[in-house]
């Protein structure tokens, strides 16, 4: 296509210079578009271009178009990015889809006269905050006190319920961990609501109350739909219910309605992301474009085509095709180590060699990660911005727990650290004992106190004498010798198992801590320096988001690195059970593939963040115990490397089936085969040692080998 004029003097003036599909998501500016933006695409530049187009070309007031964000820093860059391009333009309205919707709330309450109290951010009465009502209304109805990782959970919860606008009946049908989930939040919304002219209001209602203005006031919404002529989105792949319903009241009339999305990049259904709206486009706007900008200008042509090959196998998508005209520069590297320490050890040496640490980031699935990254990078004098540090971990009730369990060992004396961790000794004891070992005002010890008065059963007195015991030699070990006495001998750990079958938490993730806390213990020679550690840990990551700016190593989770870019990318922690997760795999077996197809978008984003190198890292061992790699680092392992031979049994030819598939390389996903027992199905997928196969009236999870062995699959033509 010919260049327009307008393209041509910005080509001139600014040094820009737009693909074809880029023209043309700048030229279309009437009726609805759907904008595909693959990773690397130079969305904001076509973006920002438009709206110049728009207001110096089409001649539309800039207080006529508005822009709206997925977060406050989006918006920011974007009215940084439009005034350096557009210098003599007034600015247009960039801001975010809570900021628009706090406008017509404020509007619409005060039209009812009806004033209200935000509850969330910065709040005037600190016992009114949400997540001080929500630990006052776990409490009452739990009669015991919400740990931080359930208060996250509960607050997820809530968010999800709000942006998918589910009505009070369908409340209980989101699934959630929270004891008396349900409940609590029934109770929240009456506790807000409780006195009709002044409403208590948290983020979430404010979308929701938005909705409801433009349900019930029609005078409201004419006089928003009339304000704007053009709006645009950006991030719609993240965008909720509430939050696309909002925007579909809005451009009602006109519906020149710009949605800048990439479907691929969909990682927030969590938090009620609504991914398949994308995919209906068409449905809610029948006359509606869509423009797929597929060419990536970040990363080399080996992450590009990887990355490209790897999405396909998601089938929930548009389907794209990223190319690159990028240089050619290194295959992608996956590196397999025998243990979790041996990655870290791997890590740290390949910094080390690095001319600079500010184009390098080390990414990863869970929070969790960040610490012993944290702890090696601390240990090597390398200096590192968290991108999103989670300080949650060092507040953490276990983290507490093993530090007043050490504290103890100091002065035995001391009831009053007994009393907060009596109940994690694996003895039973009830308030009671303890408060009669209290009364006694003696020197002795806690434990000759409860020996000697607590009134102990037979059982008690002999754990609580074996304690005593363990107590006495505490001081001759190591600060990991001493967890791991509190996890074993002093019965800790089974306690928190026991927790976790009776209260529902997540197992997994407290004996992950435990794990941490002896990680980092190994860096210390006493309890004392144990204790200093954690501090100083603790400090260096608040302390590390002052290094944004410096020449330092970023470390951040997938979720987070969106939007980034980094000449180095490491992907650490590649395991089965922490990318995909679980429950991903769980849902996956069920036959409920999106949390799985979430999973390899997450991987995705991740693989997308590199410029031109990118290592992907997984390890056979973690805290001493075997673990697999992830699939997904597999999916890619076999596109990088489709003739690697992995060691297999020797399998026998079947002389009575010589047509049975014989070796792994006849396997692919996508091929029709028919088993001996189930029939014919297709391979839908390849996890680790197994492979996944649609039956006719089933899924099924096959292991490769035994398959392979016992000549049970023939392929299908």
């Amino acid at each position: 296509m010919s260049l327009h004029p307008f393209l041509h003097k910005k080509q001139h003036e600014l040094g820009i210079t737009l693909n074809e599909v880029q023209q043309k998501a700048v030229l279309t500016t009437e009726g609805p578009l759907l904008l595909l933006a693959s990773p690397g695409s130079g969305k904001t530049t076509t973006i920002i271009m438009r709206i110049g187009y728009l207001i110096e070309e089409k001649g539309i007031r800039p207080e006529r178009i508005k822009a709206v964000t997925f977060s406050r820093a989006s918006a920011v860059d974007m009215k940084e990015r439009y005034q350096t391009f557009f210098p003599n333009l007034e600015v247009v309205d960039f801001s975010t889809i809570h900021s628009l919707a706090f406008q017509v709330v404020r509007e619409y309450l005060r039209k009812q006269c009806v004033t209200y109290e935000l509850i969330e951010g910065e709040v005037d009465r600190p016992q009114y905050h949400k997540r001080m009502v929500l630990r006052d209304l776990y409490s009452q109805l739990n009669e015991e006190s919400i740990t931080d990782d359930q208060l996250e959970e509960l607050s997820t919860y809530i968010s999800l319920v709000k942006n998918k606008l589910l009505p009070e009946d369908q409340w209980h049908v989101v699934e959630c961990d929270v004891t008396n989930a349900y409940e609590i939040l029934r109770q929240y919304e009456s506790f807000k609501q409780q006195t009709p002219s002044h409403l208590l209001v948290d983020y979430d209602d404010m979308l929701t109350i938005a909705h409801e203005a433009f349900e019930n006031d029609n005078n409201l919404l004419l006089k928003y739909q009339n304000q704007f002529d053009y709006i645009l989105t950006d991030e719609s792949q993240d965008t909720s219910m509430v939050q696309h319903a909002i925007i579909e009241k809005l451009v009602n009339n006109h519906q020149n309605l710009c949605v800048v999305a990439d479907d691929d990049q969909s990682i927030y259904t969590w938090r009620a992301a609504e991914p398949k709206y994308l995919l209906d486009f068409q449905k809610v706007y029948p006359n509606a474009q869509i423009l797929k900008m597929e060419q990536n200008y970040r990363s080399s042509q080996e992450i590009v085509q990887t990355a490209n090959q790897f999405i396909k196998q998601n089938k929930n998508r548009y389907d794209k095709n990223m190319f690159t005209e990028n240089a050619s520069h290194e295959q992608i590297q996956l590196n397999s180590f025998h243990s979790d320490r041996k990655q870290i050890e791997y890590v740290i040496e390949e910094l080390k060699e690095a001319k600079g640490y500010q184009d390098i980031a080390l990414l990863y699935r869970n929070n969790s990660s960040s610490i012993v990254l944290a702890d090696a990078l601390s240990e090597a004098g390398i200096p590192f911005y968290m991108k999103d540090s989670d300080h949650r971990f060092f507040k953490h009730w276990v983290v507490q727990d093993i530090l007043n369990f050490m504290r103890l060992t100091y002065d035995q004396t001391r009831i009053d650290i007994f009393e907060r961790i009596f109940s994690k000794f694996h003895g039973y004891l009830s308030k009671n004992q303890v408060e009669q070992a209290r009364r006694r005002e003696t020197n002795q010890s806690v434990f000759e106190k409860l020996l000697s008065y607590g009134q102990l059963k037979d059982f008690q007195f002999k754990k609580f004498k074996h304690y005593q015991l363990v107590y006495q030699k505490m001081h001759e070990y190591s600060p990991k010798e001493v967890i791991r006495q509190i996890r074993k001998e002093l019965g800790y750990e089974r306690v928190i198992k026991d927790m976790c079958k009776r209260l529902g938490f997540n197992e997994e993730g407290l004996m992950e801590t435990l794990n941490l806390l002896e990680v980092i213990a190994e860096k210390a020679d006493d309890m004392i320096g144990f204790a200093k550690r954690l501090q100083h840990l603790e400090t260096l990551m608040k302390q590390s988001k002052f290094n944004k700016h410096q020449d330092a190593v970023t470390l951040s989770t997938f979720h987070s690195a969106k939007g980034l870019e980094f000449p180095t990318v490491f992907m650490v922690d590649l395991v089965q059970g922490v990318i995909p997760a679980r429950s991903d795999i769980e849902a996956y077996k069920e036959g409920d593939v999106e949390p799985m197809e979430e999973a390899v978008r997450l991987f995705y984003v991740g693989m997308t963040r590199a410029e031109t190198r990118l290592e992907l890292l997984t390890y056979e061992r973690k805290f001493n115990a075997k673990v697999q790699p992830s699939k997904l680092y597999l999916d890619v392992n076999r596109i990088v490397n489709p003739l690697e031979q992995k060691p297999k049994p020797e399998v026998k030819k079947k002389r009575h089936n010589p047509n049975a598939i014989q070796s792994e390389e006849e396997v692919s996903i996508g091929l029709k085969v028919k088993h001996r027992v189930f029939g014919q199905g297709v391979i839908v997928d390849w996890l680790s040692d197994s492979i996944m196969i649609q039956f006719e009236s089933d899924l099924k999870e096959l292991v490769l080998s035994t398959c392979l062995y016992h000549g049970l699959l023939e392929e299908v033509n």
